[in-house]
């Protein structure tokens, strides 16, 4: 018969196997065995600090998790494969029009080059009558778009114009009124000299009147 392990994790201690002699024997019960089994408090704090430590460990590993989310959704538009390779077609088909672009510069060259005057543009007969009104609409226009500019070019001066009406207006008031015054004032004053004339009048005749009667 072979010999077995010591090592081996499923073999019993001798203690063990005593307290299994001594269970069959009926010296002691299980649960007296269970009773009396207690753990090591320092071990047990050890145990706790332990899945203390692992629990922390698991919540920087989640916050590292959440950090690299964050930056690769801030990033998404320059370093994720979906948006550049939006980016690489768009300048795939940039690319491919300036190409087109350069195949017909020639032609291109000679109808920039081309004077676009004196040239027809068809227009269906029935509307006809409405490109004569737009034409005469565009004639007015163009007759007073210089005004319309100087009107658009006043427009920040208005504040100001209006300021300046209001002093005018002001001043026109004082004015009034001082011509109001004077106005009464030449009136009375007319009003007097008549009144200095009438008497010196009325006196002249009384003196002329007495002189006839007393001739020298």
């Amino acid at each position: 018969m072979a010999a077995s392990n010591p090592w081996d994790p499923a073999q019993p201690t001798a203690a063990g196997a005593l307290l299994a002699r001594c269970v069959a024997a009926g010296v002691v019960s299980q649960e007296m065995l269970d009773l009396s089994r207690r753990q090591t408090p320092c071990f047990v704090k050890l145990s706790e600090m332990e899945q203390i430590a692992d629990l922390e460990a698991e919540i920087n590993q989640k916050n590292l998790e959440i950090e690299i989310l964050q930056l690769e959704k801030e990033t998404a538009d320059i370093a994720h494969p979906f948006f550049l390779n939006q980016k690489y077609e768009i300048l795939q088909d940039m690319n491919r029009h300036l190409e087109a672009v350069l195949k017909e510069k020639k032609t291109l060259r000679q109808r920039l080059m081309k004077p676009l005057c004196q040239e027809n543009l068809p227009i269906e007969a029935v509307f006809h009558r409405y490109v004569v009104e737009f034409l005469t609409l565009a004639v007015s226009f163009i007759e007073k778009l210089e005004s319309h500019l100087q009107t658009v070019r006043s427009i920040p001066q208005i504040p100001q114009t209006m300021k300046n009406l209001d002093n005018a207006l002001a001043k026109i008031d004082l004015l009034v009124t001082e011509v109001e015054e004077l106005a009464e004032q030449v009136l009375k004053w007319r009003e007097l000299q008549k009144g200095i004339h009438c008497d010196s009048f009325q006196n002249s005749k009384s003196d002329h009147s007495f002189s006839s009667l007393n001739p020298i």
